[in-house]
């Protein structure tokens, strides 16, 4: 017989009342270790984000499908239910799944759902043992927790662009946004850790749960890690060095004779290895570049140096001569090299699982590896109202009968 993997969240129940990215992203990765994750859409439309981050996925007869990529980078292992939480009867059923849930995950705007009755002092009467994660751009309070906002914003307002991009003065010098909703992700990754963090208080200390004020401002300024605390213990603002590591060199991309590679040299050691490996020793011995700290201070200069070096080599020829000395150095891939890169394929970041209308439903895999409950199981993201009749029949026990009802009023 084949062992059944353990699942190390099974038993642990979330109602996941999020959109776009953040919070389906924090859902997801509950329900990847075996939590039971049911997301509730809009009636007809869903999850906002069934219509972003590119071309849909194509149908078996090759019609566009409601799974765009954002949507399925974010829902994996979820049960999907339609209901419409404008509605009297739907704020009801709400009420009911939050009773029967440990974890709430919301993204609306500060107040919002107060008004529905579906904030966490409403819910907390209802269930005293319910962890309510509230997912803001700027938080439930402050000057600006009223406001609207999307990754880009975070991006801007977080620090993240200043210290992204090429420095002003050569071609192509200006801020720049990275090249994914990573603000997003960021706090979808925070909201996942805090709401383990309080099921395990909940769990072992208080036996009551609590409410998680997450804002993407805030985790997007914590992801500036190194440059905030520069500029906090240091009063230095950081500058853009574009590709080049901030805080050592040579770090950084560098041409050569057939394409790009990223070479990282952080310490003495490895500079010095790198040198020699490459047939000028006697520029580890320069004085000007001693210390990590000087060869950052002599940054443009030790760069002009390095591409007159790398310049006339291949790039396989580097990679096998770095990889020798023990340099770390690495090509630059596009996303069809980084999946079919044989170290990338060890690990399985990919799966693809079957699907009765996609022709091919694909998306990355939970990059946590664990020993005795990996996430090993994959299921694809819920059409809108999927599972409606499943969690209505089996969750909240409603009969035939309500549940018409219930369709006829267009609750859900």
């Amino acid at each position: 017989m084949t062992a059944v993997t353990p699942k190390a969240l099974a038993g642990v129940r979330v109602l996941d009342l999020s959109r776009i990215l953040a919070g389906p992203t924090a859902a997801q990765m509950l329900g990847d270790f075996g939590a039971e994750v049911i997301k509730v859409e809009k009636p007809g439309a869903g999850d906002d984000s069934r219509r972003l981050g590119g071309p849909a996925l194509k149908t078996k007869d090759g019609k566009p499908s409601e799974f765009s990529p954002m949507y399925t980078c974010s829902n994996r292992n979820k049960k999907g239910i339609a209901i419409d939480i404008a509605h009297p009867e739907g704020q009801e059923l709400v009420r009911q799944l939050a009773a029967w849930a440990d974890v709430l995950i919301e993204n609306y705007k500060a107040g919002d759902l107060k008004r529905y009755g579906l904030d966490y002092e409403s819910l907390r009467k209802v269930n005293r043992k319910l962890v309510y994660c509230s997912i803001t751009g700027f938080g439930q309070t402050g000057p600006y927790a009223a406001r609207a906002g999307y990754d880009p914003i975070f991006q801007a307002m977080g620090g993240l662009m200043s210290v992204s991009g090429h420095p002003d003065g050569v071609p192509g010098g200006g801020v720049m946004r990275v090249g994914v909703p990573i603000a997003d992700f960021i706090c979808g990754i925070y909201a996942y850790g805090a709401i383990l963090t309080a099921l395990h208080y909940r769990d072992q200390t208080s036996g009551e749960g609590q409410h998680i004020d997450l804002a993407l401002l805030d985790t997007t300024i914590s992801a500036t890690t190194v440059a905030m605390t520069n500029y906090l213990g240091n009063g230095v603002l950081p500058q853009r060095v574009g590709n080049s590591a901030p805080t050592s060199s040579p770090s950084g991309v560098y041409p050569c004779a057939d394409g790009e590679v990223l070479i990282s040299s952080p310490t003495n050691d490895v500079f010095r290895r790198m040198c020699v490996a490459l047939g000028h020793g006697k520029l580890a011995d320069d004085p000007r570049y001693a210390t990590n700290q000087l060869r950052v201070d002599n940054r443009v200069e030790l760069m002009r140096k390095m591409e007159e070096i790398f310049a006339p080599r291949k790039r396989v020829e580097l990679m096998e001569l770095m990889e020798a000395n023990t340099v770390p150095c690495a090509p630059i891939y596009a996303m069809d090299d980084v999946f079919n890169d044989p170290q990338v394929k060890h690990r399985v970041n990919s799966v693809e699982v079957p699907h009765p209308t996609v022709k091919k439903m694909a998306f990355g895999t939970n990059p946590i590896h664990m020993s005795e409950t990996p996430p090993s199981d994959y299921t694809a993201p819920p059409a809108v109202g999927e599972h409606t009749m499943h969690v209505l029949t089996n969750i909240l026990k409603l009969d035939a009968e309500r549940i018409d009802e219930l369709r006829g009023k267009k609750v859900v």
